[in-house]
């Protein structure tokens, strides 16, 4: 039987659900949930840790990219592990995992046992996100249905992107740096005491045996790939990044040799001949960076040029947020009867505006200008988003529905990465290349001014009121002069995104049982 049969069966078949197929998509929202918000969170309670910690430059780092880093190179692995195993075993074991290894990262003494228990937590979020969008896609038989769902599954990542600035400016006024991690607890006890009771088990009925050669190989692909990725951000082409890309690039190429022939392959590699499958993973892929890539401009802008302090800058984001929450579920009905190849590509146009009206501005203090910008490009994002994720596992067979996530939530995680690589490491390039540090500044400020917008308003703190003045206006203006520059190119992904839409998704028609 041809995937295109097997595709178009399982759709015919699909059943719709009642209440607790509804019930069971609102506790699989916990650990999304949960996820989003620690995405963002942790970036705000660096500063307390390095003063409790007193972590080198190297470990600050490493508290931080410890985690992408493990969960980007395990989610294939997982993925597949869940469909062999069952994706509500794993779903259990990694929010259970999880949550002790957050308790014990919140009262690390030491900062090497920080970065070992964030780099726990990647195992076990690796077990977490392909489960919840894999059993989704076994609750929700019905495409109608399904389409829903994902929206909501898409809409509570934004809102957790939204809450994590919010969140952690709260628990950071009241409490330690522990309470970051602690809050994962509450939220994870209800999933474990309700997913026994309300998602069912899910697998592959024929799973075939498994292949640790296959789990080495796509290990030693993607964390030398996101590593380097992160090291050009940090210390461009000058870095190891070129040869440890080459090296993942070179696993990558034995990881697909090794999948093309096995019987029962690790990954399916019939699913990227799939242009729908294929197409929807690149836009996914460009809209993150597109995303990450506004949020590296618009969190330092708010915070250092403008003054809001964190959990004000976070409100500012919300109205954007929402708007991707909604357009996501407004378009599930449009999605029902307009081809995807139209609806993603019309969404996108609106993140195009929001990269434009940021490269056009002439007032570096327009709040709601950014504002603005931000709803047009979360209209988009959240629209094609929740088209392209329903197409991705709609375009495999159920049994396969852990691989398929799994290779989903990696294009997020790269896309991710590349966003603050590419677009944040452009725009810091071009704040160095124009910042005109004024005369009478100490050599040692003066290179850290030109290092980041960060360093130069922290030096500018220290100086008399007038030096202090004019290197706050040259840095702000530097940044926003190189903003202008990134939010062009920004807009020019989008627009790809847009093309490999209209190029690859194909229609969206519902397949009746009549059609098998």
């Amino acid at each position: 039987m041809t995937l295109t049969q097997e595709l178009t069966i399982a759709d015919a078949q699909g059943r719709r659900v009642g209440w607790r197929g509804w019930a069971a998509l609102v506790v699989l929202m916990l650990p999304v949930l949960l996820v989003s918000v620690d995405n963002t969170v942790l970036s705000f309670a660096l500063p307390d840790i390095a003063l409790d910690l007193q972590p080198t430059s190297a470990q600050q780092l490493w508290i931080i990219d410890a985690y992408p880093l493990v969960l980007a190179g395990l989610l294939v692995t997982m993925g597949t592990l869940g469909d062999r195993f069952g994706r509500r075993r794993m779903l259990l074991i990694g929010a259970t995992g999880f949550a002790a290894v957050s308790v014990l990262a919140a009262f690390a003494p030491t900062a090497a046992l920080l970065i070992a228990a964030r780099a726990a937590m990647g195992v076990f979020g690796a077990m977490l996100m392909p489960s919840t969008l894999s059993l989704l896609r076994s609750i929700f038989t019905d495409r109608d249905q399904r389409r829903l769902a994902i929206a909501v599954w898409a809409a509570m990542f934004s809102a957790g992107a939204a809450l994590g600035p919010i969140v952690g400016g709260l628990l950071l006024e009241h409490f330690s740096w522990g309470s970051v991690f602690l809050m994962s607890v509450p939220v994870l006890v209800p999933l474990l005491v309700l997913a026994p009771i309300l998602v069912p088990e899910s697998r592959d009925p024929h799973p075939g045996r498994i292949d640790p050669i296959s789990i080495a190989l796509s290990l030693a692909t993607m964390i030398p790939i996101v590593y380097a990725i992160k090291e050009v951000a940090v210390h461009g082409l000058a870095s190891p990044a070129p040869l440890l890309f080459l090296v993942g690039a070179g696993f990558g190429v034995l990881f697909v040799r090794r999948q093309l022939r096995a019987e029962t392959p690790m990954l399916d590699m019939r699913l990227f001949r799939r242009g729908s499958f294929s197409g929807a993973l690149l836009v996914n892929l460009l809209s993150v960076v597109a995303l990450v890539g506004f949020l590296f401009y618009v969190a330092q802008h708010l915070q250092l040029v403008i003054g809001l302090n964190p959990m004000n800058a976070g409100f500012a984001l919300v109205p954007g947020l929402v708007a991707m929450i909604v357009s996501g579920l407004i378009v599930v009905p449009i999605a029902q009867r307009v081809s995807a190849r139209v609806v993603v590509p019309v969404a996108l146009a609106f993140s195009v505006l929001g990269y434009v009206l940021v490269a056009r501005s002439t007032d570096p203090g327009d709040v709601g200008l950014l504002i603005v910008a931000f709803v047009a490009l979360g209209i988009g994002i959240g629209a094609a988003e929740t088209v392209s994720n329903e197409l991705i596992l709609a375009s495999a067979p159920p049994d396969k529905a852990g691989a398929a996530s799994a290779v989903s939530e990696t294009a997020y995680e790269l896309g991710a990465v590349l966003g603050t690589a590419v677009l944040g490491g452009i725009l810091t390039a071009l704040y160095r290349a124009n910042v005109v540090v004024p005369a009478g500044i100490p050599s040692d400020a003066a290179d850290a001014a030109r290092e980041t917008l960060a360093g130069a308003m922290a030096i500018s703190h220290g100086l008399d009121t007038a030096l202090g003045q004019t290197l706050r206006d040259a840095a702000a203006h530097a940044f926003d002069a190189g903003a202008s520059v990134t939010a062009y190119i920004g807009a020019g992904l989008i627009v790809l995104a847009a093309v490999i839409a209209a190029i690859t998704l194909g229609g969206t028609r519902r397949i009746e049982p009549s059609q098998e």
